[in-house]
């Protein structure tokens, strides 16, 4: 349920990105960015979880907890 909500986010930010930069992109050419970034994210979430001997929630869980983490290292915690 966690990778299915993120296509959803990431369909709607398409759109965001769409409507910002006046992009109109063909419903098949959102499908194909869709399944790239889906694909990605499964592969992330699979290795984690194998990695790390948890269920594929859990997988998901620390795939992002990582990601934030990386982000507030890079930025500062108050940036």
């Amino acid at each position: 349920d966690i990778l299915a909500n993120a296509g959803g986010v990431t369909t709607s930010y398409f759109e965001w990105v769409q409507d910002r930069h006046g992009y109109f992109w063909e419903e098949d050419e959102v499908n194909r960015r869709l399944e790239v970034k889906m694909v990605e994210a499964f592969r992330d979430v699979l290795q984690t979880s194998i990695k790390y001997k948890t269920d594929l929630r859990t997988g998901a869980y620390i795939v992002a907890i990582n990601r934030v983490a990386t982000v507030t290292r890079m930025r500062g915690m108050y940036a």
